[in-house]
C-alpha cells in the first residue's frame, strides 16, 4: 500500500526568487502540451491520485488516473506520448510488476517511480529497468514536472524512431528479391563488376537494379544506403519480411 500522509508539493529548503516566480507551465515544453500528450498516474490513495492529477493539468497535459496496476493494464491508451507516473507499493501488481509487464510490449511506456518505502537497491532496480526517474516521498511539484517533461520527450522520440524505422522496413519490402540482393552486396562495398560475379549476372544488368535499390529506399547516396541497412539489421522485420545479407 503506498505511504500515507506525505505532502505531494512539499519544498525541501529555501526557494530562491527565479523559482519562485517560475510559472509550472514553463517548466513543460510546448510541444507535450499541444501533441496531446498523457499522463497516467496510478497510485492506491484517491488523495494523491487527484492531486497529482491537478498538478499535472495545471501545466496543460491531459491525465488518467488508476488505482491499481491491473486496472491500468485493462484500460485502452491513445496512440499518443505519453509517460507513467507509478507507485511502487500498490496492492495486486506492485509497480515493479507492472514495470515487467509492459517491458513485455513493443511500445513502454517511460515510467516514473515515487515511493515512501523506496530504498537504494530498489531505485537501482528500477533505473536498470529503464525508469526515467524515482522520487521518494515527500518530493516538490517541480520534480515531479521536470520528470515528466523529460520522460515524455524520451516517449515522443522513442515514437519518431520507430516510425522511421517502420516506413525504412516499408521501403525495404517494396524491393524484389533481386534487388534486395544487390543491395547486400552493395552495403558490404562491393563494386558492381564483383556484385555480377556473385550473381552472375552483367554489369550493366547490376547497374540497372542498383538505381532501383536506391530510388526505392530514397537513398541520396552509398553512404546513406548503407546507413540504412545498419538500422535493418539491428532489428528483427515485422510483417515475415527478412534481411538478406547475400
Amino acid at each position: 500500500m503506498s505511504s500515507r500522509g506525505y505532502a505531494i508539493g512539499r519544498v525541501d529548503g529555501p526557494v530562491s526568487p527565479a523559482q519562485a516566480t517560475t510559472r509550472p507551465e514553463d517548466s513543460v515544453p510546448e510541444s507535450s502540451r499541444t501533441d496531446q500528450a498523457i499522463v497516467y498516474v496510478v497510485d492506491d490513495e484517491p488523495s494523491i491520485r487527484n492531486s497529482t492529477k491537478e498538478l499535472v493539468e495545471s501545466v496543460g497535459l491531459r491525465v488518467q488516473t488508476f488505482a491499481t496496476a491491473q486496472d491500468f493494464l485493462g484500460s485502452e491508451r491513445p496512440d499518443v506520448p505519453g509517460c507513467l507516473v507509478l507507485d511502487v507499493r500498490l496492492p495486486g501488481l506492485s509497480g515493479l510488476d507492472l514495470q515487467r509487464e509492459l517491458a513485455r510490449m513493443s511500445n513502454p511506456v517511460p515510467i516514473i517511480f515515487i515511493t515512501g518505502h523506496g530504498d537504494i537497491p530498489m531505485s537501482v532496480k528500477a533505473m536498470k529497468a529503464g525508469a526515467v526517474d524515482f522520487l521518494a516521498k515527500p518530493f516538490r511539484h517541480q520534480d515531479l514536472l521536470d520528470a515528466i517533461a523529460h520522460a515524455l520527450e524520451r516517449d515522443r522520440s522513442d515514437r519518431r524512431q520507430r516510425s522511421e524505422l517502420a516506413e525504412l522496413r516499408g521501403r525495404h519490402e517494396s524491393l524484389t528479391p533481386r534487388e534486395r540482393e544487390v543491395m547486400a552486396f552493395l552495403v558490404k562495398g562491393m563494386l558492381n563488376k564483383q556484385v555480377g560475379a556473385e550473381l552472375a549476372m552483367t554489369e550493366p544488368t547490376v547497374k540497372f537494379h542498383r538505381a532501383h535499390v536506391m530510388q526505392k529506399m530514397k537513398a541520396g547516396s552509398m553512404a546513406e544506403l548503407v546507413q540504412m541497412a545498419g538500422k535493418l539489421m539491428e532489428t528483427v522485420t515485422e510483417g515475415g519480411a527478412t534481411w538478406t545479407s547475400g
